[in-house]
């Protein structure tokens, strides 16, 4: 079992930047796949950035892509989502999810486990 708690939400205004973290239990930590979703209000739940087990490969949705960045410290059960240049667009919860093995996947039903979400909210 693998909990995740994210943090590091908040209110920032358009064109400034925040990181939010992802906190988990267990000692496999770095076996997992780990990805960073988004849901505004009214919207579905969409895919915003993976990260592979060893960190060697990201992959990105086309609307953060130059914007944000996802990284992992193995050696601290954590990762991290580094958003800049943030546009009101961006307000949304946050959630990371994490998968045991295989690659990354943008598909929400591909990952078992999720954390409770931090709220991001870009003001114009």
């Amino acid at each position: 079992q693998v909990q995740l708690v994210e943090s590091g939400g908040g209110v920032v205004q358009a064109g400034g930047s925040l990181r939010v973290s992802c906190a988990t239990s267990g000692r496999t930590f770095s076996s997992y796949v780990m990805v960073w979703f988004r849901q505004a209000p009214g919207k579905e739940r969409e895919f915003v950035a993976g990260i592979s087990q060893t960190g060697d490969f990201t992959y990105y949705a086309d609307s953060v892509k130059g914007r944000f960045t996802i990284s992992r410290d193995n050696t601290k059960n954590t990762v991290y989502l580094q958003m800049n240049s943030l546009k009101p667009e961006d307000t949304a919860v946050y959630y990371c999810a994490a998968r045991s093995g295989g690659m990354v996947k943008v598909a929400r039903t591909e990952y078992r486990y999720w954390g409770q979400g931090t709220q991001v909210t870009v003001s114009s």
